[in-house]
C-alpha cells in the first residue's frame, strides 16, 4: 500500500505530519511525500521544510491520498498540475483524504461535489462554493472521501482511517505508542468554546472572510 502526502509551498506542517505519524503506521505501507517538483518544500512559517522525494508525475496511483491545508492552499486551487493529478490519483485510490483547508483543494478538483465534508472552521463556508456540503464535524467520511477539520484534526483522521483499514486494536496501539491523550490547558479549541472576541478577531482577519 502506498500513501502519498501532497506538499506545496506554505502548507501547514501538522496537517501533513499528523497523518504521517498515525496513518503512516499502516503495516507494510510506503509513505511518500510528493510535490510538483522534488526537493524541500517550505511550510507556512517558512522556518521548516519537508522534503518531497518524488514528483506528482512519478506517483501515479497511490492507494491513499492525503492533502494538507495551509495559507498556500489558495493559489493551488487554480493550479492545473495539482488539480489534474488529484483527479487522476483519485480515479484509482482506495481513500482520498484531506486535513484542514486541504478539503478545498479536493473540492476545487471536483471531487467533493454533493458530498459532506469538513475543513478548518474559518473555511467551512468556502466549501459550498465548490458544491460540497460543509459540516462542523471533526472527521467526516463520505464514501472513500475522508476530510478532517483544522490542523490537529489530521491526527484523529489518521487514527480513524487506520482503524478502518488495519483494525481497532492496531489503531489503539498506535495511539498508545504516540501517547495521543489530549489534555489541553484551555477549552478553546472550537469557535463554540473559545472567547467570542477571539473568534470574531480571526473571522475578521481570515483569508476566507469574503468567501
Amino acid at each position: 500500500m502506498q500513501i502519498a502526502i501532497v506538499l506545496y509551498d506554505r502548507f501547514t506542517a501538522l496537517d501533513a505530519v499528523g497523518p504521517y505519524e498515525t496513518l503512516g503506521r499502516l503495516p507494510d505501507a510506503e509513505t511518500v511525500f510528493v510535490a510538483e517538483q522534488a526537493g524541500p518544500v517550505r511550510t507556512d512559517t517558512g522556518a521548516l521544510a519537508l522534503t518531497a522525494d518524488r514528483t506528482l508525475a512519478e506517483v501515479r496511483s497511490p492507494d491513499i491520498v492525503v492533502v494538507p491545508g495551509g495559507p498556500g492552499q489558495i493559489p493551488q486551487t487554480e493550479n492545473p498540475v495539482l488539480l489534474d493529478w488529484l483527479c487522476a490519483a483519485d480515479a484509482t485510490s482506495t481513500w482520498t483524504t484531506s486535513v484542514c483547508t486541504g478539503s478545498l483543494l479536493l473540492a476545487a478538483a471536483g471531487l467533493l461535489q454533493g458530498r459532506r465534508a469538513t475543513s478548518h472552521w474559518l473555511a467551512l463556508d468556502a466549501l459550498t462554493g465548490f458544491g460540497a456540503e460543509p459540516t462542523g464535524e471533526r472527521v467526516v467520511f463520505d464514501g472513500k472521501y475522508v476530510t478532517a477539520a483544522g490542523v490537529s484534526a489530521g491526527i484523529d483522521m489518521g487514527l480513524t482511517l487506520l482503524g478502518r483499514i488495519a483494525g481497532d486494536e492496531h489503531a489503539q496501539a498506535v495511539q498508545l505508542l504516540t501517547e495521543y491523550d489530549p489534555q489541553p490547558p484551555y477549552d478553546a479549541g472550537s469557535p463554540l468554546k473559545a472567547p467570542a472576541h477571539l473568534v470574531e478577531e480571526f473571522r475578521t482577519k481570515s483569508r476566507f472572510s469574503l468567501a
